[in-house]
């Protein structure tokens, strides 16, 4: 017999919650922002190519 388990974070406060919110937040603002305007060819056009592909405006 298989038992379903939920997450662990599933039981988690709310600060914990929004905690977490806040850093994948940040997270993405790096990806999108810091790798999208980085002085490095290749990683400025793959982060153009993937902006492109998600239909993310950047120009």
């Amino acid at each position: 017999m298989t038992t379903i388990t939920e997450p662990k974070f599933a039981h988690a406060s709310t600060p914990a919650k929004a905690l977490a919110l806040l850093m994948l937040g940040l997270l993405g603002m790096f990806l999108v922002g810091g790798v999208g305007f980085a002085g490095t060819p290749a990683i400025h056009d793959a982060a153009h190519d993937v902006r492109h592909t998600l239909s993310f405006p950047c120009h």
